[in-house]
């Protein structure tokens, strides 16, 4: 039998987890612009209304861990998070972005409806306690030198705040130098302990440091390993998306270009429904 994991209400319209369809988190690495992200939101939105698929708009206003320091890191908090708000209230869509230090948490939770705690810093107690705080929904990604096992403990830091709205995010994990390899395993593994998992297929396909002043990736694999993951149970898919990914100020390499979405969501759905044993896979 499948496993059946919490339910996670985000805002009052969006609920995920539990017996709620395939959701995506989505949008372009890093906030490039108020016009851009705003596009993005509402381009993606529609797309996913069409389809019946619970939207939850990403973008990073910073980008702290970038390969160089000249590379583009985004609008900053204060900025970001009034592009954020903006996009929320106007496109109609819950919010999610990263949050890399204690002290930028309070402001954050004022607008975000998911606090995603990134891959390098899943490690962080104090920042994971301190975002658990809050009572907002939590994403907390893999990192990639992490066996899924050890995200238990990473699960129970937030839990120790009271706080069950928890997503565990699988990305990949470490597999030699500027390399990274999904293990189907992650999935179940970490959907043992009840609460909704995600496969990252943007960044378990980018090559870290793989072109020295910035990562590379192979973002012909991305819809591969969305459907690899979702057909061992994901619960719901994380792409980065974006209008022209060659010229995206992050991630261009593992951004998945928009006019591929649909038909990537409307096979994800149906592999959904299989792996949830609604529909027979002969």
């Amino acid at each position: 039998m499948p496993t059946v994991v919490k339910e996670i209400k985000i805002n009052e319209k969006v609920k995920i987890g539990g017996t709620h369809p395939l959701f995506l988190i989505g949008g372009p690495c890093v906030i490039e612009s108020q016009d851009h992200a705003t596009f993005m939101a509402k381009e993606i939105k529609k797309t996913c209304q069409e389809l019946g698929i619970p939207f939850i708009f990403k973008a990073s206003y910073d980008k702290a861990n970038r390969s160089s320091l000249s590379s583009f890191r985004g609008p900053g908090l204060e900025k970001g998070m009034e592009i954020l708000e903006s996009i929320k209230h106007e496109v109609g869509v819950p919010v999610l972005s990263d949050v890399h230090e204690t002290s930028q948490v309070e402001k954050a939770a004022r607008v975000l409806d998911i606090i995603q705690i990134p891959a390098l810093l899943c490690r962080q107690t104090d920042l994971i306690v301190e975002a658990a705080k809050t009572q907002k929904a939590l994403n907390i990604k893999k990192g990639q030198f992490l066996s899924p096992s050890e995200m238990k403990n990473v699960l129970e830091k937030a839990l120790s705040q009271n706080n069950e709205k928890i997503i565990l995010t699988e990305r990949g994990n470490s597999f030699g130098y500027n390399n990274l390899i999904f293990d189907i395993r992650s999935i179940p593994i970490m959907k043992e302990w009840g609460f909704p998992v995600v496969i990252d297929a943007s960044h378990s396909v980018q090559r870290p440091g793989g072109e020295v002043t910035s990562s590379g990736g192979e973002a012909e694999f991305i819809p591969s390993v969305a459907r690899a993951g979702v057909s061992v149970g994901a619960d719901g898919v994380f792409i980065e998306i974006h209008d022209n990914p060659p010229e995206a100020c992050s991630d261009k390499y593992n951004s998945l270009n928009i006019n591929k979405l649909h038909n990537l969501l409307r096979v994800l759905l149906q592999l959904k429904k299989v792996s949830d044993g609604n529909e027979s896979p002969l």
